[in-house]
């Protein structure tokens, strides 16, 4: 078996990444989230409840596995603490010894949620459609060289004085900027109190340790957020995060740098969907979106968007993620469908094509629509390929042949063994 793999989404996001990491962990020794923040939720349904894991790494739910919160990661103390606190309450099991955050993740501070919700009504019609989790204005600052490193928190004289110059310097951006009261010193301190200290025996040296475990041989997943088409330099900028989603920083996320990935399984969804503004070709509206979006459970905090298949945005998710294999979901929603549709190419100023378009264009773009006979029957409970009725088989190598990597795995439920292994 290969040593390091990563699961990464191809499309927009929520492309049931986390059923994948949750099914395919009973195969790993650890998983390892090395980018992204609480902004996005992997769903996962397991014999302990349903779940949405917004930082903690989905195989932790499976014994014997470890879980790492990369140095990549916006490591929000307040929303993971809660996490940790909603699974041990329903008897999962989060320790130190499963659960362990690198001493180089930053910290995602009160004034980043602040100015992210600031800044999106500052915005009103033109905003990005944020999460308001402080998202971008942590990276911002990150790159700034302007964010506490988790493992600060072990050296508080250091702690103090750099947390109050930052809070100065945030401070003249809160009052001068926004109109904003100050963020002031006993918040912070007591922000520090409630939510950080209780993760100090989380947070240690992740990189030696994962360097040693594969020294070891043991199996390392990376666990990606998002999709392809969200990645801040090759998605639909500037709809994106503000962090690089792609397989190829899992290394560097997730403090192995040098580390090569042998293996890259992509996750794509049997139709689209889409959570926030910006940029949907193949975006389908009216009773039919309605009931695909019904059927397929797309609700949340913010609209699902939904659509066909594309074929074009998951072509290029596919290029640029290096995806070596592919794991389908959802394919049961499309179980009542007489026609199924698929978007196979863009139109933009009369001429068709099959390549995506630079970002600028594709509000320019419609979608050229083919449909493909449905199966009108309940998959949810097959277990084989051969067993699928002959539209569902006929449907999957079409996408196939169009993304030109192969499709190992089919999910037909929500649940861990609702799947299907082909190959």
């Amino acid at each position: 078996m290969d040593a390091c793999t990563a699961i990464v989404g191809i499309n927009w996001g929520d492309e049931g990444k986390g059923r994948m990491v949750d099914l395919l962990t009973e195969n790993f020794d650890i998983v390892v989230r090395y980018q992204g923040g609480g902004n996005a939720g992997h769903t996962i349904v397991n014999q302990y409840g349903e779940f949405m894991l917004h930082l903690l790494p989905s195989g932790v739910f499976r014994k014997n596995v470890v879980n790492v919160l990369g140095n990549g990661v916006a490591l929000d103390p307040e929303h993971l603490l809660e996490e940790i606190q909603i699974l041990q309450a329903k008897g999962v099991e989060v320790t130190p010894d499963n659960v362990k955050i690198s001493n180089r993740a930053s910290l995602l501070l009160p004034w980043h949620r602040k100015m992210d919700a600031l800044e999106e009504s500052r915005l009103k019609e033109k905003q990005f459609g944020s999460t308001k989790k402080g998202i971008a204005p942590f990276y911002s600052d990150k790159y700034q060289k302007k964010t506490v490193l988790a493992g600060e928190l072990f050296y508080p004289e250091v702690l103090h004085h750099h947390l109050n110059d930052l809070r100065e310097w945030k401070n003249l951006v809160l009052t001068g900027v926004y109109d904003e009261k100050p963020v002031t010193e006993e918040e912070i301190d007591a922000w520090l109190d409630k939510y950080c200290k209780p993760l100090m025996p989380y947070i240690q040296d992740t990189s030696e340790f994962l360097m040693e475990e594969l020294h070891c041989h043991k199996q390392i997943l990376f666990e990606g957020q998002l999709g392809a088409l969200r990645d801040l330099d090759f998605g639909i900028y500037p709809y994106t995060t503000s962090s690089n989603v792609l397989a190829s920083y899992a290394p560097i996320g997730s403090g192995m740098p040098g580390v090569e990935i042998d293996r890259i399984i992509g996750v794509v969804k049997s139709y689209s969907s889409c959570v926030g503004t910006g940029p949907f070709v193949c975006e389908m509206f009216g009773a039919e979106a309605d009931r695909l979006r019904q059927i397929g459970g797309e609700f949340g905090h913010r609209t699902h968007r939904v659509g066909p298949i594309d074929l074009v945005a998951t072509r290029y998710g596919v290029q640029i993620q290096a995806a070596t294999e592919i794991a389908l979901t959802k394919l049961d929603v499309l179980s009542k469908m007489d026609e199924i549709p698929l978007c196979v190419r863009y139109r933009l100023d009369g001429v068709e094509t099959d390549k995506m378009p630079f970002p600028s264009v594709l509000d320019k773009c419609e979608p050229v629509i083919e449909k493909m006979p449905g199966w009108q029957s309940d998959i949810s409970g097959i277990r084989t390929w051969w067993d699928l009725p002959k539209e569902a088989q006929d449907y999957v190598k079409r996408i196939e042949d169009a993304i030109g990597v192969v499709i190992k795995w089919i999910s037909v439920g929500p649940e861990r063994h609702s799947i299907i292994r082909r190959g």
